[in-house]
């Protein structure tokens, strides 16, 4: 097994990233890898490389991306690995090592190349948040692949389909923090943008034959534009956690002293939270609140690898809330209720749904995706009697009217 310990040490699979000073064309001469898929690899771990890649991408007429995180196993999500890949390199960018990603920041917004990211959201969102790069010139795989109406749309499935490659998924959950990182990570790092330029190519020449590349393009400036922090990990957190909705103000107290608990306790060991505890488990132990270890260990879900440090901290946290008084317990905020819908509203939700349906299966694609529950439902509120009113609905989009408007118009018309 090779390992490296600095910049300047050989790859065997992704080449090297020795510094050289005879400039840019040299190191990058130096820096050949392996030639599979799209071709060279190299594991980029200087911010003076990285300089030269984002100059070498840009000349690309496109380039695909994927990113690493670390969310899954520890608490301080961050970006761990950028993947980059034109038609015929990919990068591999050691983001905990090349501490400034400015230079790719007029690539990833230069208006004449195209991004290719499969289900871009959450990259997005986190190399804004830890990088402040946003993305022009998106096309996201994911998305072009359900306006295809295609049934499976991971990446494995679809360069499965398309491109006759299997993609190894296998070390999705991976600790990408870990460093050195072994080959076979880097590899498989590598593997998630490589083919991603042949897809794309696939995918938008059957948009093209469908008519239906400008609804993705539509739908790609959308996503650009919607760039989305996470909510805010604040005070009232514990509240959004599903199946609490039962709970009383005495059990809302106590869950909302474990999840202080384990927001502290990640915090401390850099840890996901759910690597603690399991929100149904903590859920579980604030309904029955244990008096006792024995007590606690036997509920559903608490790990016996509980140390006696975490069963002790439990039980105090548990004392806390059965010790508060009453004006002092939680109390769930309502959000702004709607006005009761109309009489006839289910009935005519149901005829807008059926018809959407009638339109999807049409179309060979997925209902939901065409237009959700909850489009349907402000339709049925609005009742738009033209194309023209259908599209001044908030959020719907020029594809949706031109894909399901006649649909729909035509049930509003039997009301």
């Amino acid at each position: 097994m090779w390992s490296w310990s600095s910049a300047s040490e050989w790859h065997p699979l992704l080449g090297s990233n020795r510094r050289n000073p005879k400039g840019a064309a040299a190191r990058a001469q130096t820096a050949r890898g392996s030639q599979r898929g799209s071709g060279q690899m190299e594991y980029v771990q200087e911010n003076e490389r990285l300089a030269d890649v984002a100059e070498e991408v840009g000349a690309a007429d496109l380039v695909a991306a994927d990113t690493e995180a670390a969310g899954y196993h520890r608490y301080h999500d961050r970006v761990c690995l950028l993947q980059l890949a034109t038609r015929t390199a990919t990068y591999v960018v050691d983001t905990l090592a090349v501490t400034d990603l400015t230079p790719l920041a007029g690539v990833f917004a230069a208006p004449d190349l195209e991004v290719v990211f499969h289900d871009a959201d959450y990259d997005l969102r986190i190399l804004y948040r830890d990088f402040g790069l946003r993305v022009r010139g998106l096309f996201d795989t994911k998305l072009a692949a359900q306006f295809l109406g295609e049934p499976a749309i991971g990446l494995a499935s679809l360069t499965e389909k398309y491109l006759g490659i299997r993609l190894e998924k296998k070390h999705q959950r991976a600790d990408w923090a870990q460093r050195p990182l072994p080959d076979y990570l880097l590899e498989y790092a590598a593997e998630d943008t490589r083919h991603l330029p042949a897809l794309r190519d696939r995918l938008k020449a059957e948009l093209e034959a469908r008519g239906r590349l400008g609804w993705a393009e539509e739908e790609f400036r959308i996503a650009e534009a919607e760039v989305r922090d996470a909510p805010a990990n604040g005070a009232d957190a514990y509240l959004r956690l599903k199946g609490t909705r039962d709970l009383t103000p005495r059990q809302l107290a106590a869950l909302r002293e474990l999840y202080a608990w384990r927001e502290r306790t990640a915090q401390e060991r850099d840890l996901a939270p759910f690597r603690i505890l399991t929100n149904e488990a903590m859920i579980e132990i604030a309904r029955q609140s244990p008096r006792t270890v024995v007590g606690l260990m036997q509920l559903r879900g608490v790990p016996r690898s509980l140390s006696e440090r975490a069963s002790r901290e439990i039980l105090e946290a548990l004392e806390r809330a059965r010790s508060l008084p009453e004006s002092e317990l939680p109390v769930r905020p309502q959000g702004p209720r709607r006005p009761p819908p109309a009489p006839d509203f289910d009935e005519l939700v149901e005829r807008l749904r059926a018809a959407r349906d009638r339109a999807a299966d049409a179309l060979q694609m997925d209902r939901g995706f065409l237009m959700p529950r909850a489009q349907l439902e402000e339709v049925a509120r609005r009742k738009p009697r033209t194309l023209q009113e259908l599209a001044e609905i908030p959020d719907v989009r020029r594809w949706q009217v031109e894909a399901v408007g006649d649909y729909l118009l035509e049930a509003l018309s039997r009301g």
